[in-house]
């Protein structure tokens, strides 16, 4: 046995994390494309989130939703984002 520190694929690091959380951006994209609007297809969600380039997590929870048209609470629902 070795009393060495256990190696990990992290960084170590003192510096807090910065990173956006995913809902939130999520969040902003909900608002700005329900802004006006009372229902949007999961295609037209699916485009503006590439188009936004949201991270991958997000546009497969996107890709996943069955075709159709959501209301912002319901895409904020499945989504796991949150509606102002």
């Amino acid at each position: 046995m070795t009393d060495d520190a256990p190696v990990t694929d992290e960084p170590v690091t003192d510096e807090p994390v910065t990173e956006e959380p995913d809902s939130r951006r999520l969040d902003e994209l909900l608002d700005d494309l329900y802004h006006g609007q009372e229902r949007i297809s999961q295609a037209d969600i699916y485009r503006r989130a590439v188009s936004a380039e949201l991270p991958a997590q997000l546009l497969s929870r996107i890709a996943a939703l069955p075709q159709g048209e959501y209301a912002a609470d319901e895409a904020a629902d499945l989504l796991g984002g949150s509606v102002a």
